[in-house]
């Protein structure tokens, strides 16, 4: 019967092993565009991720509450049904950054999203789909926030 000490001799082997046959996982890092986060206008966004003026649709929905208790943690889904999708972005007009979120989005998932952003006062938030045709289109929602999250 093995003992701890040989056991864990054993598995620092294997681990060595898998290492150079390239079997463990690397480290992952999200390659993101530093600028898109800080631009303060749909427009300005639109313009630094190369992609065409937007135009509201039916296609893309929005859900999120219509009044927020706590502008810490607002629930925010987006979704659509159209095919070509490549991102989906989720804005929020009246933070620092507009830019709250962005999803890159294949074919072999749904373009169906759900996460929490942060709102500093009360605002619209945008559900944009950028298209691989390059059309960008979004649909948007006021929320209303009675706590602040962005410092208030």
């Amino acid at each position: 019967m093995l003992n701890r000490r040989e056991m864990l001799s054993h598995s620092a082997k294997v681990a060595a092993l898998m290492a150079t046959a390239g079997l463990l996982p690397q480290a992952a890092h999200a390659a993101y565009n530093t600028r898109a986060f800080e631009v303060k206008s749909m427009a300005e966004l639109m313009k630094t991720l190369g992609a065409g003026t937007p135009a509201e649709s039916k296609d893309v929905t929005i859900t999120g509450p219509d009044i927020a208790e706590n502008g810490a943690v607002v629930p925010i889904g987006v979704s659509t049904a159209l095919p070509g999708v490549k991102k989906l972005l989720v804005l929020v007009e009246k933070n620092p950054s507009v830019l709250s979120a962005i999803f890159d989005v294949t074919d072999a998932i749904d373009a169906n999203i759900s996460t929490r952003v942060k709102m500093g006062q009360s605002s619209n938030v945008y559900a944009v789909a950028m298209m691989a045709d390059g059309k960008v289109l979004f649909a948007q929602k006021e929320v209303k926030v009675t706590l602040g999250g962005c410092g208030g």
